[in-house]
């Protein structure tokens, strides 16, 4: 791992957050100054009004700064940690990003491999590009043994039954169909080998998730509670595969 440097995970969402913080700010803002003026008892009202959803907004974005600086590793850990990897495992990040799994998963495989498979979306997140995920891999010590692969997680570049186990996090729920989703799911069980298991973290869709890993055969398969190091708070699911 490189001193002095820190791998960049970028920010979650970036266009929202900028909203949350910058209308968030203005409405709270021009609620005070109406307080402050109270010109009349509508004024004054109208200030009360626009305060408190202006203070709300501003916090959400802040939460989410902080959920994508230092929560989501918190929950990245917790997730990895739960899958009891030996170190020689294939592992596979779905939509991968700058490399939040895929990073994690190879620092637990000094004699395995991670991969990443992503479209490289920027409204998902900032400055998402695979040059940057290989150079926060160079960061963590971990480039030899960390691949990242331009694909859609839909129709996966990969043969049956070539993972140990693939993970994804706040990825699959941005394909906003449902048959999609499905496909998705599909091609995790399809690319994962016999015994091999997934863990999914998302913000929406976990139930669906869980039910199409039990129609497509997997095992084991459960959903979490809330986990709250991320904001909005998310759910991972878990199976095998049998």
């Amino acid at each position: 791992m490189e001193e002095n440097r820190k791998a960049n995970y970028g920010l979650d969402a970036p266009g929202l957050v900028q909203f949350f913080l910058i209308f968030g700010g203005a409405l709270a803002v021009a609620g005070i100054a109406m307080i402050v003026w109270r010109k009349n008892a509508i004024v004054f009202a109208i200030g009360l009004t626009l305060v408190f959803p202006g203070v709300i907004f501003f916090i959400e974005g802040l939460l989410m700064i902080f959920s994508s600086k230092i929560g989501k590793l918190k929950a990245r850990d917790r997730l990895l940690d739960n899958l009891h990897l030996s170190g020689n495992e294939t592992v596979l990040d779905v939509g991968c990003g700058r490399g939040l799994l895929l990073i994690g998963g190879a620092r637990r495989l000094p004699n395995g491999k991670a991969l990443g498979l992503d479209l490289w979306s920027q409204q998902d997140l900032a400055d998402n590009r695979s040059t940057a995920t290989m150079e926060n891999a160079r960061i963590e010590g971990v480039e030899q043994r960390v691949q990242v692969h331009n694909g859609d997680m839909r129709q996966m570049p990969f043969g049956e039954g070539t993972f140990d186990a693939i993970v994804a996090s706040n990825s699959i729920h941005n394909i906003y169909d449902r048959d999609g989703r499905r496909q998705a799911i599909n091609q995790i069980v399809r690319v994962l080998k016999n015994g091999g298991q997934v863990a999914l973290l998302d913000i929406r869709h976990t139930a669906e998730y869980a039910q199409d890993l039990r129609a497509a055969g997997m095992q084991d398969v459960q959903r979490s509670g809330l986990v709250f190091w991320i904001f909005p708070p998310v759910r991972v699911v878990t199976g095998k595969k049998p």
